[in-house]
């Protein structure tokens, strides 16, 4: 008997150069009278201040929307914002900037039901379409959280050059890592651990392709910049079909929790650690690594892990870790017997 899912895309998903300035008309277009609904912004400090001209016109263009900024993206901020947009009676909730700013207005935009639109200012992660936001809990422990996903993307491509590259290489990393996420998906899916999503698997694979064979090898070119966002956009929606993280989240990603967990003064981005990751994972998993090695290198991530201070030892502990990080997680890893000299093996493949 087969088991049907619903699922929500967004209305309107918008990848151009200079569309922030057109933000409302774009947004008329695909919800009318959206714009004369109660709104608020969220960004963070610098951000608005930065991009004070394009701040400022959007929320002009929304009735004169408050500013909310944010430092972190934790439960605590996320949850102030809820009861803002909730005792105000807001109905729309704008997200400008990077990670930790999207997070935190999706999931406040989520729990308090006003409509999300998603404004991202760099592209580092897949989370600004998934459906979950990770949030800072009490102490360091970051929890992964259900939400809604965006009502409307739009994803100005003249913005984003601006963020520093470490930003863009960092989304290269999360997205190469569907190489081996999508592997562990059916790996679990066979262990009755999953269910595998054929149509979501697809894009999935499809997002990891789109980068890993793009002509384009200049990152700051606005057909790379495309080719990203569209990419890290269906690599959330690929999620919110499944119904879960797994189309993008395998051992590599375990690796990088690791890292988050056990190593937090390491600074290194979760994309670049994902890659990091990755290479390993191939391994395992009896693939080639070579094809992460050489994409990495064609867009000049830097996969030694010497670089961001993991030793030898410091990279064999991470792995050994890694599959406790979530060990409701099936993955290669349950299958495999880790020992130190192939972990070593990997660790000099990367120095190369």
């Amino acid at each position: 008997m087969h088991q049907f899912t619903r699922f929500s895309l967004p209305l309107c998903m918008v990848v151009d150069e200079g569309v922030f300035g057109h933000t409302d008309e774009i947004l008329e277009d695909y919800m009318p009278g959206i714009t004369k609904k109660k709104a608020i912004l969220v960004t963070e400090e610098f951000l608005k201040n930065t991009y004070s001209d394009i701040v400022r016109e959007i929320c002009d263009d929304f009735g004169e929307a408050p500013v909310f900024t944010v430092s972190d993206a934790d439960y605590e901020t996320a949850s102030a914002l809820a009861k803002k947009i909730s005792m105000e009676s807001i109905g729309v909730v704008i997200g400008f900037g990077g990670g930790r700013v999207l997070d935190t207005a999706k999931y406040a935009a989520h729990i308090s039901k006003a409509v999300y639109i998603c404004l991202p200012t760099t592209l580092s992660n897949d989370s600004l379409a998934s459906p979950f936001s990770v949030l800072t809990m009490e102490g360091r422990s970051r929890k992964t959280l259900p939400c809604k996903i965006p009502t409307a993307i739009i994803v100005d491509t003249e913005m984003i050059r601006k963020a520093p590259v470490s930003q863009t290489m960092s989304g290269i990393g999360d997205t190469i890592g569907k190489y081996t996420a999508v592997y562990d998906w059916a790996i679990a899916a066979k262990a009755g651990n999953a269910r595998l999503d054929d149509f979501a698997y697809s894009i999935a694979s499809m997002c990891c392709d789109s980068i890993m064979y793009c002509d384009e090898k200049s990152i700051q070119s606005k057909h790379f910049m495309t080719a990203l966002s569209r990419a890290l956009v269906m690599g959330g929606l690929a999620m919110e079909i499944a119904g879960s993280s797994r189309p993008c989240s395998g051992s590599e990603h375990l690796f990088a929790h690791a890292i988050e967990e056990y190593y937090p003064d390491i600074k290194i981005s979760h994309g670049l650690a994902v890659a990091l990751g990755c290479v390993g994972s191939a391994n395992f998993q009896g693939r080639d690594d070579m094809k992460i090695i050489e994409v990495c290198k064609k867009y000049g991530l830097d996969l030694n892990p010497e670089t961001y201070g993991i030793s030898r030892d410091m990279f064999a502990d991470i792995w050994m870790k890694a599959p406790g990080t979530r060990p409701d997680r099936v993955s290669i890893l349950n299958d495999t017997e880790l020992n130190r000299e192939w972990i070593d093996e990997i660790y000099s493949r990367m120095q190369k």
